[in-house]
Parts: C-alpha cells; structure tokens; sequence
C-alpha cells in the first residue's frame, strides 16, 4: 500500500513539474523578479545597426533601425511583474513597454527610473496596484530606438512570460516618445495602443499609423522637441483615417509633459480599455 502512494505521489509530483510554464521556471530562479519588485535583466538580442541621435532640434532617423541577426549585444531593462493580478485575464498581464528618453542612455540602468512607469514601479506603495508588467530597456551611447529590436525584446518576454499578446502598450517620452511613434509604424500588428510624449516623427510613416489607437501629449512651448512634430502628425495619421487619436496639447508647457502625463491614472484605464483585434 505505501508503495502504491509512494508512486502516486511521485507521478503527481512529475506531472506538476514537467507541466509547469516555462516563466514558472524564471520565477523561481533567484535571480527571476517576484511579483511586486522591480529588477535589472539582461537580454541577449540582435545588434541594432545605425539609429545615432545627438539631439537638438533634428528629426531624428525614421527608419526602422535593422537588426544584423548574425551579432548580438546585451541589452539591459528594468522588469517589473505586478503583485495586483486585477487586470491579468486566462490570456496573462498586458504588458507596459516604456522608452525613455535622450537624457537616460548609457550604462548605468537606474537612470531609466527617473521618469514615468519605471519610477512608479520603484516606489513600494505605487508598486501594489500597479497592473502591467512594466518592461523598461535602456538605450545605449548616442543611439537611438530600433522598432526591430524592441520587437525581438517582446517576443522574448512573451515566451517566458505570462503576457497576453493582445494587450501591449507603448509609451515613451521625448526620444522615446519618436521610439513610441516607430513603434507603431513598424509594429503596429502587435501594438494594442500607443501613447507617445513630446515626441514626433517623419509624416512619411503615417499611412501605417492608421489602426492603432494613439493618445499622444505635447507642450506648445517646448523648446527641445518642435509641438507641430506631434501635431501635424495627428493631424495626418486623422485624415488618413485612424478614427482612435487623441492628442493632449499642455498650454504655455515645455518640454516637460511627462510628470503630468505619466501621474494621471486616466492615461492607464485607458490603455486598459484597448484590446488588439485579431
């Protein structure tokens, strides 16, 4: 008889075990964030050619920033996994991609959390209802958002993760406000929504621009990145049919919109309330 429970156990044990998803296994590893904490990982992803950007008053490149699959470079992001499972559904967590910008590359990733979700993700109390699994990578040198590495990135995460693919939003400010835009120009078949900040980029890519919905925010007085960036290209991307853009204009505001912006709860219920159609 306690033979006949003895193998019982080790089978259910087995099948527990041989079962189990794969971001279980991540999780348990104790270098693997635990729900409610924010961490630095490394990704191991295809080099990122070309995308410089010095800044200033340039529109930076427009293009998508091909990868070289045949080199690697290491990658290193901010990973949050929230201890709220109010927003996960039988799918998983939405997922949060935030880009930050200009003034926060290099190698050092707690720069990253000066600004907007990584910051919130930092804070203990902010973190506790906190419903996306926050994704924060790091750009560096003078380099600038690659649309095609960012989507290697997301597909990583996915597989290890419990994500649900229909619900990824972007955001970023500044430099990563123009990465928010790419983003969508680029991969906008996996981009439940998007909301870039003092962001822009080159009208050129607003025909693929015209189903993702889009929340985008600028200050009429900022002096680093020109307001008609956004404008004009709200105003393209509308009359080319994209009946989901809102664009918040911040009267007499510089460059600074994020602080408001990223402290407005409204800004997340409606990332929420989007769901990418398959």
């Amino acid at each position: 008889m306690r033979n006949i429970i003895f193998r019982a156990t080790v089978a259910v044990f087995a099948l527990c075990v041989f079962t189990a998803p794969s971001w279980a296994d991540d999780m348990n590893d104790n270098n693997a964030a635990k729900p409610g904490e924010q961490i630095v990982m490394t990704a191991e992803l295809p080099l990122a050619l070309g995308g410089e950007w010095t800044g200033g008053d340039a529109m930076p490149l427009g293009g998508e920033n091909p990868i070289d699959e045949t080199k690697t470079e290491q990658v290193k992001y901010w990973f949050f996994l929230p201890v709220d499972e109010s927003a996960k559904t039988e799918d998983g967590f939405p997922l949060l991609l935030f880009l930050h910008g200009a003034g926060e590359r290099g190698d050092n990733p707690e720069a990253v959390k000066t600004h907007g979700p990584p910051k919130y993700c930092a804070d203990p109390e902010q973190a506790k209802t906190w419903k996306f699994i926050t994704v924060s990578p790091q750009v560096k040198g003078n380099r600038f958002w690659s649309p095609a590495q960012l989507r290697v990135l997301i597909d990583q995460l996915c597989d290890q993760y419990p994500i649900d693919r229909s619900r990824i939003y972007v955001t970023g400010l500044s430099m990563g406000g123009f990465g928010t835009w790419g983003m969508v120009a680029h991969n906008a078949d996996i981009v439940a929504a998007a909301a870039p900040l003092c962001g822009g980029y080159p009208l050129e890519f607003a025909p693929k621009m015209t189903k993702t919905p889009i929340w985008a925010f600028h200050g009429d007085a900022d002096g680093a990145v020109k307001y008609e960036y956004s404008r004009n290209l709200v105003d393209k991307v509308r009359e080319l049919g994209n009946g989901d853009v809102k664009f918040t204009t911040y009267p007499g505001a510089g460059h600074d919109v994020w602080t408001r912006t990223y402290a407005n709860p409204k800004l997340y219920e409606w990332f929420l309330s989007k769901k990418l159609e398959k």
